[in-house]
């Protein structure tokens, strides 16, 4: 059976000929209509329309957005704020970059609709410091709306005010983090906040309420609020509404990137179907389906996944629906929807030794066990490729980044741990060979994922 049709919703215009960034284009495309309707409506309805939806988070976590939105404490007195995350940090993650750079006015009236249902009156975009272009792209597009009226002091004349600006980050990954990413808005060295009592619904930007969601996510509440949150509850499948812009990388025919019903298209399917299979002469050997913090798959494992009824089903990877649910089950995440692919001329020491470089550089150092276990992962895999292995490092590897997991103050520590934990433990065969190869003459520089 052929794999499912695209069903582009967020990414309708993406790569459209003739299509432009610029508001007389949106506008010809029924710009801001959406946002005209919304605000002919309480805005407490509106934030039903997210709940019933179901939609969860698109920036990694996969949290539910209305149940975000309902904790947000109204009671304080405080103004409350809405960030939105274009930090894009997650290694293998493409997709909003599209989003600013082709359609920005998209994000600008989801952002306007979120504002308005959440008596938001100033949101900031915090986008990274690596894209110049798209703060450029975002600069111009929120003046051109503000000019006509769609967000600024007096919202298509019905008394609303709510002004955007774009606050450019300095490329840091741990700035992805929602905490990292406020306390960097309020100009301070980007160090997570613990939670609790720092609840950004409580306790955000500047000590008010403040709602932080990802530029796919935003999107999406346009579109919910355009067809309503039942209709858009019938999209996917059961507790993963919806559609997923998946990025594709690494060695596939046709990397790329990809928008389909969350959960209605199998692993395989996109390997194998959608993006053209191996490269010639090749074999798929391992994917990570959610950046590369996420846990890593090997090709031809199986996993024992319970049914509704309490029966037992075996579950192989190119089986496994791209969805939240079934990720998690089998061990790992959708994540932020970047799926890198390796095929088997990749050196998985090699491999685990480029991310473990990645994560050491960009630990903010607030928290001992990832600071340093961080570090320690970095040179043991470092060593392992230049300098010789050792027959126990595998197990050395394993035992520090089971120290890191857990024992931080925000995700970070999972997110350089996981990649450790799952690829000893799927490759750990490569991990004991290793002592007995001869040392790589690659640099430092030349360990990298294509």
């Amino acid at each position: 059976m052929p794999a499912a049709a695209q069903r582009r919703i967020i990414f309708a215009h993406i790569d459209e000929p003739g299509y432009t960034n610029d508001l007389a284009c949106y506008l010809q495309h029924g710009g801001y209509a959406v946002l005209r309707r919304s605000m002919a409506r309480p805005p407490a309805e509106l934030i039903d329309e997210v709940k019933k939806s179901g939609l969860r988070g698109r920036g990694g976590a996969g949290f539910p957005c209305g149940v975000k939105w309902s904790l947000v404490d109204r009671k304080s007195g405080k103004p409350i704020y809405l960030i939105v995350n274009a930090d894009e940090s997650e290694p293998g993650t493409f997709k909003d970059r599209y989003i600013i750079h082709q359609d920005p006015h998209q994000l600008i009236e989801g952002v306007m609709i979120s504002c308005f249902a959440n008596n938001v009156k100033q949101a900031y975009i915090y986008i990274r410091g690596e894209f110049p272009e798209g703060a450029r792209i975002l600069e111009r597009a929120i003046a051109e709306a503000r000019a006509a009226g769609f967000c600024g002091p007096n919202v298509l004349g019905t008394g609303y005010a709510c002004e955007i600006y774009v606050h450019r980050g300095a490329g840091a990954y741990i700035c992805g983090e929602e905490t990292g990413l406020i306390e960097s808005l309020e100009g301070k060295r980007p160090y997570p906040r613990i939670k609790p009592p720092f609840f950004p619904a409580v306790l955000g930007l500047y000590q008010c309420p403040t709602i932080v969601n990802n530029v796919e996510t935003l999107c999406h509440v346009k579109y919910i609020a355009d067809v309503g949150g039942d209709a858009y509850a019938k999209i996917g499948t059961p507790n993963n509404t919806g559609t997923r812009l998946l990025c594709v990388s690494g060695h596939v025919q046709k990397p790329g990137y990809y928008e389909y019903e969350v959960g209605k298209i199998t692993l395989g399917e996109l390997l194998y179907e959608v993006c053209g299979g191996p490269l010639p002469g090749r074999k798929f050997k391992a994917i990570i389906p959610g950046g590369s913090s996420a846990k890593i798959l090997r090709m031809g494992e199986t996993f024992a996944l319970k049914n509704k009824d309490g029966t037992t089903r075996q579950l192989a990877v190119e089986d496994i629906p791209m969805d939240f649910d079934t990720l998690a089950a089998c061990g790992t995440m959708g994540g932020s929807g970047g799926v890198i692919v390796m095929d088997d001329s990749v050196n998985m020491v090699e491999a685990l030794a480029n991310l473990n470089a990645f994560y050491a550089h960009e630990s903010c150092g607030q928290c001992t066990p990832c600071r340093e276990g961080s570090l320690w992962m970095k040179k043991i895999t470092t060593r392992m490729v230049h300098a010789g292995a050792r027959s126990e490092d595998g197990a050395l590897l394993k035992s520090v980044a089971d120290q890191i997991a857990g024992r931080t103050i925000c995700a970070f520590g999972e997110a350089c741990a996981w990649p450790t934990q799952s690829f000893v433990a799927k490759f750990g065969d490569e991990f004991k060979g290793a002592a007995e190869t001869k040392p790589s003459t690659k640099s430092d520089h030349a360990i990298e994922l294509v």
